[in-house]
């Protein structure tokens, strides 16, 4: 991944550096406006990562030690860490075969009665089933935080992915679509609920420092409760307005990019592309292929040789129930998960990446299935 960062973006980070206001201000409230605007949501909450804005949200939803929260294991560690952040028990579903993604029946599995709340992840971009997943959770009573944090610019159910969400969290990490160096949002449709995170992020404080140094008479603030310093800058929030701007156009050159891919690699026996599923779109955050028996090539071999030529692949999502961080916990039987993680790979996919580099790469694929 390579983030399209250029010009543009350097002189709205010089403007909001001149401006004075470097801190959480102005350009971040309007970042949260539009962002929210983008993906459907009625309120942003900018954060200073994806990660801190998964901790908020199972604060907001009130989880607490003795809570279990079922997350996938097929996700980068953040997602399971934000659970223990509040003293709750991840416990790790499995996932779909050919999106990586939580279902109602894996959900359903391994739900008990000390359940409060599922992390669902619409894994590299890849939309979970919002519709069946949030009725599921509203059914059984539990709170339904979606991780979004590849999912900006994809679709469920002809709107985008954070449409109807209760809580989601979005990242703006470097290998994401759009980018603010680090840093996150999180979208609510509930103004009380936005309200809470907006205190929650910056130390419980009942007024912004922006609304506090915006008053023409002194402000004396309080501290509802304990909370924390999760706040975004200007300076960030700046890039990501100019990031915003373009991300219907890097959706658009992903998905063209992505189904060239598909059509490269559709004749190569044992190697399946991600695709996207019945009920919605990807923004192919992630392009990765799995290996099936078929291929005859290990992943790690596949690998090395891509190294050799050039390719700089890596290996696909993570397990985090395999990590040494969860080897104090015993899941249930996760072969879907065990699998996709061992035998899938991702490949480059961003905006400099030309037809000629695809070519290389599908042909060194198919050399290493033909040998």
């Amino acid at each position: 991944m390579i983030p399209d960062l250029g010009e543009e973006e350097a002189r709205a980070a010089a403007e909001a550096v001149r401006s004075g206001w470097v801190a959480q201000g102005p350009r971040v409230a309007r970042f949260e406006r539009e962002f929210a605007a983008a993906v459907g949501a009625g309120h942003g909450v900018a954060v200073s990562s994806c990660t801190t804005g998964l901790h908020l949200a199972l604060v907001l939803l009130d989880i607490k030690p003795g809570d279990e929260v079922i997350v996938p294991s097929l996700s980068f560690i953040a997602t399971a860490n934000a659970v223990r952040y509040v003293g709750a028990t991840p416990v790790f579903a499995d996932v779909d075969l050919a999106t990586g993604n939580l279902t109602v029946d894996t959900v359903g599995a391994v739900r008990t009665p000390r359940t409060r709340a599922i992390i669902a992840v619409h894994q590299g971009g890849v939309p979970f089933d919002t519709v069946a997943l949030r009725k599921a959770a509203d059914d059984w009573g539990v709170g339904l935080v979606e991780d979004a944090a590849c999912a900006a610019g994809s679709t469920a159910y002809g709107a985008p992915a954070g449409t109807g969400a209760k809580v989601a969290a979005w990242s703006f990490h470097p290998r994401k679509l759009i980018t603010t160096g680090e840093g996150g949002m999180v979208t609510v449709d509930d103004a009380d609920a936005a309200a809470r995170l907006r205190r929650l992020r910056e130390h419980g404080m009942n007024v912004s420092a922006a609304d506090r140094h915006a008053s023409k008479q002194p402000v004396l603030e309080a501290y509802l409760e304990t909370a924390y310093n999760y706040r975004m800058t200007d300076i960030q929030a700046a890039v990501g307005l100019v990031q915003l701007g373009k991300l219907a156009a890097l959706v658009a050159q992903r998905r063209r990019l992505a189904a060239r891919y598909q059509t490269l690699l559709a004749d190569i026996a044992g190697l399946i592309p991600v695709t996207d599923p019945s009920y919605g779109q990807t923004n192919y955050q992630s392009f990765w292929v799995l290996l099936t028996p078929a291929y005859k090539r290990a992943r790690d071999e596949v690998l090395a040789e891509l190294a050799a030529r050039g390719v700089s692949a890596r290996r696909g999502i993570m397990a985090a129930h395999l990590e040494p961080a969860y080897a104090d916990v015993t899941p249930g039987p996760l072969p879907v998960t065990e699998r996709i993680t061992r035998q899938s790979l991702i490949l480059p996919l961003h905006h400099k990446l030309t037809e000629a580099d695809q070519d290389h790469i599908a042909g060194v694929l198919r050399e290493l299935a033909a040998r």
